[in-house]
């Protein structure tokens, strides 16, 4: 089993920045592909970002390309970021982390590629 943890959400003024975390603890020995995904009130999950298992590859959505970057701090991916900059009223959502166990199935824009999803930080955007 893997636990994600994500921090760094909270309030901020529209042209803001943030930097959300998410940290991977249990089964950890092996590299995962990490994701962000997004839901706002009324409104389906969505993609936002994504970290390949082998570090050679990000993925993001268009809505988010150009302000948001997702990042690694090691090899295994047990610890990734997202910067968000730029942010807009509506980047106000739930954010939440997922991983999967090496390359994803179904593609990294999917929801149903991802096993393990954290609990999710607030992220409001607002004047």
């Amino acid at each position: 089993q893997v636990q994600l943890v994500e921090s760094g959400g909270g309030l901020v003024q529209p042209g803001g920045s943030l930097r959300l975390s998410c940290a991977a603890s249990g089964r950890t020995f092996s590299p995962y592909t990490m994701a962000w995904f997004r839901q706002a009130p009324g409104k389906e999950r969505e993609f936002v970002s994504a970290f390949s298992y082998d570090g050679r590859t990000t993925y993001y959505s268009p809505s988010v390309k150009g302000r948001f970057t997702i990042s690694s701090a090691n090899t295994k991916n047990t610890v990734i970021y997202l910067q968000m900059n730029l942010l807009k009223p509506e980047d106000t959502a739930v954010y939440y982390c997922a991983a999967t166990l090496g390359r994803t199935l179904a593609g990294e824009r999917e929801a149903l590629s991802y096993d393990y999803w954290g609990q999710g930080t607030q992220v409001t955007v607002s004047s």
